[in-house]
């Protein structure tokens, strides 16, 4: 058992406490214990799995904090902790080196509160330059030496779709935040994540402006923050987003004329419900028009399946078929 890399039990119906992971094996790279009926805390003894790139918990019933710890092992790529019972603030590591290679960031329906806070984006070291920006060329995540025949798959809400990736690029670089109780603003430290392509805050408690900085993330192709309380202008800053195919600003209290050019001008009615104050196209209200005296509904007056769509599923079509072909044709084994 000591060449064991590979621990895949996925969609079983196993109860219980988590075993002690990684007590007589340190050679795993991939665990994935997703969709059973995990309860209790995680152990502490997967940090003796220093080479672990992998770690899928969700859909559990885990009962923990946020486990910075985790954090201290240097290969890990893919964090996916959605649908469990995490709660409480997202804590920082106590070491200057805090997943550096992370590139999946998955927390999700949970009950994490508190402020996001800014510094946990800047150890986010695989996220501010995309591997193989230089050559156009995308990679993967390499099997393991010791077992070839096994490719890394997780299961990703993306573009409003429950998405199965069967190889995981390093391309695909993901933050999802979304459904849980956090707080305060929208931390301006985003910015610094150059090769973001799919961020999710929905379905939170954040206040203040949407940071015109969110405009540099130039590799963004999704980014959802309906059901807040976001105020103010949609930043024009995000008109620069080019590669932008869904944009969900729904259930916020915003004003002010929608953008209209560039990406701005594929996106529908649905991109912006529930904003009383906005105007202009693809809406009906005119700019000008509006006494400005809306008041926000509040959170508990959401409808439930929207609520748990994670992104927006009203994404069209055309872009979802887009989106899937170019996936399949990525995922073509190498010749």
């Amino acid at each position: 058992m000591s060449s064991l890399t590979v621990l895949d039990l996925r969609r079983n119906n196993f109860t219980g406490s988590l075993p002690p992971l990684c007590v007589q094996n340190t050679s795993l790279r991939t665990i994935v214990l997703n969709g059973n009926q995990f309860e209790g805390t995680l152990p502490v003894s997967l940090l003796n799995c220093s080479g672990l790139e992998v770690l899928d918990m969700g859909n559990n019933a885990i009962n923990d904090t946020f486990p910075a710890w985790i954090g201290t092992l240097e290969q890990l790529q893919v964090l996916i902790l959605k649908s469990n019972v995490f709660h409480g603030p997202i804590t920082t590591c106590q070491t200057t080196l805090c997943f550096p290679k992370l590139r999946i960031f998955d927390l999700s329906r949970n009950e994490f509160s508190g402020s996001i806070p800014a510094k946990v984006f800047g150890n986010f070291k695989a996220m501010i330059k995309l591997d193989g920006e230089d050559t156009g060329q995308i990679e993967y995540m390499e099997p393991s030496m010791f077992h070839t025949l096994y490719d890394d798959s997780v299961s990703l809400v993306i573009k409003g779709q429950d998405i199965e990736l069967e190889r995981i690029s390093k391309i695909m670089t993901t933050i999802d935040l979304s459904s849980n109780h956090f707080e305060g603003v929208i931390p301006k430290t985003l910015k610094d994540l150059r090769s973001l392509w799919l961020l999710n805050l929905s379905h939170n408690n954040l206040i203040g402006h949407i940071p015109m900085e969110l405009g540099q993330l130039n590799k963004l192709e999704a980014l959802d923050l309906s059901w807040n309380r976001l105020t103010g202008k949609i930043p024009q800053e995000l008109t620069r987003l080019t590669f932008l195919e869904m944009l969900n600003l729904s259930q916020n209290v915003l004003v002010g004329p929608i953008p209209h050019v560039l990406q701005f001008n594929t996106f529908e009615n649905d991109s912006y419900g529930g904003n009383l104050d906005l105007c202009g196209p693809p809406l009906s209200e005119q700019c000008g028009t509006s006494d400005l005296s809306h008041v926000p509904q509040p959170l508990e007056s959401e409808d439930e399946s929207y609520f748990f769509s994670g992104f927006y599923v009203g994404i069209s079509s055309h872009w979802l078929q887009l989106w899937t072909s170019c996936w399949n044709c990525c995922m073509e084994p190498h010749v």
